[in-house]
């Protein structure tokens, strides 16, 4: 059960630093600090979306329009340590793990 445990969490921090590298891709983009006809920057950004853009499309359809603001990723992170924390609490500690 502690590998069960170990890969659940490994996962969940995995995609917490994907939504990261997101954000951050999308600010220096935004910004042209980097640009998307780079080869590397292109497959990293195309990545990156392609993992975080279908659980990110339903909240923003959920979520009050606010501008040029995306609260988004705020929303997934929260979400996303709410569910590590229920399931090591609720179900992997009771298990064992």
């Amino acid at each position: 059960m502690l590998v069960i445990s170990y890969i659940f969490n490994a996962a969940i921090q995995l995609y917490i630093i994907v939504v990261f590298v997101t954000v951050i891709l999308s600010w220096l983009i935004g910004f042209n600090v980097i640009n998307r006809h780079n080869a590397f920057v292109d497959a990293v950004w195309r990545t990156c979306v392609s993992l975080t853009e279908p659980v990110l499309r339903p909240i923003r359809n959920m979520l009050p329009n606010l501008g040029g603001i995306d609260i988004s990723p705020i929303v997934l992170l929260i979400a996303l340590n709410a569910l590590q924390i229920g399931v090591n609490a609720y179900i992997l500690r009771p298990l064992g793990g």
